[in-house]
Formats: C-alpha cells, structure tokens, sequence
C-alpha cells in the first residue's frame, strides 16, 4: 500500500480518489485555500458538492493550512489545481514536497513567452522552481470527465513524463479496469494537446449554439458541428507540431476535444457565443466558473500572431483560431469563415 496526497481538492483531483482507493491506497485529500466548503462538505458525509458524487468513506481530508501534514510520508504528490494556481503550486506546495517524491499533474494548460513560444506547465514548474528546491514531475492527459470516472465509466489517458520507468509505477497506483493508462515521454506533446482542447471546444460549440438558434431539434446542424470538430483537429496538430510535439499525440487532442464538447464549461462558453452572446455577456452568465477554455484561446492565438510575425508561420493556417480570437479580444460577433478551411493539398515531391 502507498499514500498518495492529492492537492487542491477541485474535481478531477477528487474523482481520481476512486481509483486509488479501490486499489488500497491511503488517500488524502487536501484543499487550496478557496476549497474550504467543500472539505467541510466531505469531512461531514464524503459528499463533493462541486463533483456532486459521494468519495469513499476513509479518505483523510485536509484543509490548506494542514499541507504539511498532508505530506508526511506521502509516495506520491497529484497536483489538482485549475490553471489559474499554477503559479500558487509553484510558489506554496512545490518547496514543500518531501525530498525525493514525485508529483504527477492533472491541470490542462500552457503559457505564452515574449518570442510567441508556448510552454506546458511541467515545462513552466521545471524551469521556475525556487532556488535549491528539486522536483520530479509528471503529468496526466486524454479524454476524461470527473464525473464519469467517479462512476466508473471506462476512461483511457496518458501519462508522460521522461523516466518511463517510474512513470510505470505511478500507473500502478491508478491503474484500475475501468481506468485505462498508456505510458509516453512526450510531456510537450501530450500536454499541449490535452490544453489546446479547451480553446477548441470552445470554437467547434459555436455550432451548437447557432443550431439552438435556429431551432435545433437535437438531430439537425450536426454537419456544421462536425466541420468546426474537423477544423480543430487540423489546426491543433499543426501546433502540436510547432511547440515540439510527436504527431501521435493528436488521439489525446481529438478524444479530449469530443469529450468536452459533449459537456462543460469550455461548451458552455462557445455555445452562448454561437447564441449571439457576447464573450462579456456569456462570462457574466457563468460567473463564478473556470474559463480555461477562454485562456487557451487567447493565449495561443497571441502566440501564433507572435511566430507570424517572425515568419514562422501564416495566421492563415489557423483561421478558427484567429477567428475565436477575434471574438475574445476584439469582441467581435461570431461569424464562422468557413470558407477560409478550404485547402489545396498534394503530396511532396522526393527532391
């Protein structure tokens, strides 16, 4: 048996209780400073009013100010925060965790440099952690909602990081039948691709909105979602590619990218969007939610306007994520340029 302590007690931190639990393990559950009600919530019944599912009874929990209790003799560290804590892991839990423990990630993101580079954020932690302080990092991503993993339902990720050996034996922790894991060093890879899904989400939901406007019946305008879907596995590989990526990574985009347009906060953006909303309008209606989504999109597109402008790539090669752009920052009205998808491609000459 292992102790694992999960940190920030957000959704998916929760969820992956389950399964490490079910394989023996003791867990602890501890919360950021913002997540107070919910471990008062637990401590009183198990129930997660934010995951609104029960955890398992014998799960320890602990509120922020009990961190360092939290990591006594722990194995192995999951850092659960949103991408807005990023900098407060770094900062308060990182310099805190034991000598020699690994941490393994769940948060979905990256962050634009001054040169229009993105970086993902093992990428950021490694090159930020405060003076002296060491730290073994991997990181989680693929299609995967907390709350169908809370119920068991089949879920198949990726961990990555560059000691597969190790990884390996973290994957034994978690490693369930319903919990389906494969192994890659490929960190930029697949976790670029698990971030740019939410930006993407955002762009292929326009169409549900726009179908809801036009009366769908649930059935019709799926042509329309599909396009934007097709759309957005084109220009996410594309920058896969450009930050350093291996191609193969593109499943995890693409699986993570159905799943989230099937439900949540990034569809939810991008369907009041396609409705006529404005981005200002449609953040006052889910207040109090995590956009990452609106991050992404903003943050990539200020990249890619960055590379063009030193002649490493065309704008003209992402037209949904310029066009996303335009509506998140210039606060334009959606008007999808389909006709800017359009390609002509042939394959290379052998010179």
């Amino acid at each position: 048996m292992s102790t694992v302590t999960l940190v920030c007690s957000g959704q998916m931190a929760s969820a992956l209780t389950f399964p490490l639990f079910e394989n023996g393990h003791e867990v602890r559950l501890v919360g950021s400073p913002l997540d107070d009600e919910i471990i008062t919530s637990l401590r009183e019944n198990n129930y997660h009013p934010t995951l609104t599912r029960t955890l398992h009874d014998g799960i320890k929990y602990y509120t922020s100010d009990q961190l360092e209790e939290a990591l006594e003799d722990t194995d192995l560290v999951v850092c659960g925060t949103s991408s807005f804590g990023v900098d407060w892991f770094l900062e308060n839990v990182i310099p805190k965790i034991p000598d020699g423990v690994p941490m393994i990630s769940v948060t979905k993101g990256m962050i634009g440099k001054e040169d229009g580079t993105m970086v993902t954020y093992p990428e950021y932690w490694k090159e930020n952690l405060p003076e002296g302080v060491e730290q073994e990092i991997f990181a989680i991503g693929g299609p995967c909602t907390a709350r169908d993993l809370s119920d068991h339902d089949v879920s198949f990720v990726a961990y990555c990081g560059d000691d597969l050996e190790k990884l390996a034996k973290i994957k034994d922790l978690f490693s369930t039948d319903y919990y389906i894991i494969s192994l890659t060093d490929d960190t930029v890879g697949l976790e670029s691709a698990v971030a740019l899904k939410n930006g993407y989400a955002l762009g292929t939901a326009m169409a549900i909105g726009i179908a809801e406007e036009l009366g769908d019946d649930g059935i019709a305008h799926v042509n329309s979602k599909s396009a934007l879907f097709q759309q957005s596995v084109d220009e996410m590989a594309k920058l896969i590619e450009l930050v350093g990526g291996r191609p193969e990574n593109i499943m995890y985009a693409a699986g993570d990218l159905d799943v989230t347009v099937a439900g949540g906060r990034s569809r939810s953006v991008g369907e009041l969007l396609g409705r006529g909303y404005s981005i200002d309008e449609a953040e006052e209606k889910l207040a109090g939610q995590t956009l990452e989504a609106v991050v992404i999109a903003k943050r990539t597109a200020e990249a890619v306007k960055k590379l063009a402008e030193r002649g490493i790539v065309d704008e003209k090669e992402f037209p949904l994520l310029m066009h996303m752009n335009e509506i998140l920052v210039d606060k334009k009205p959606v008007n999808i340029p389909w006709k800017a998808f359009e390609t002509v491609r042939k394959e290379e000459e052998n010179v």
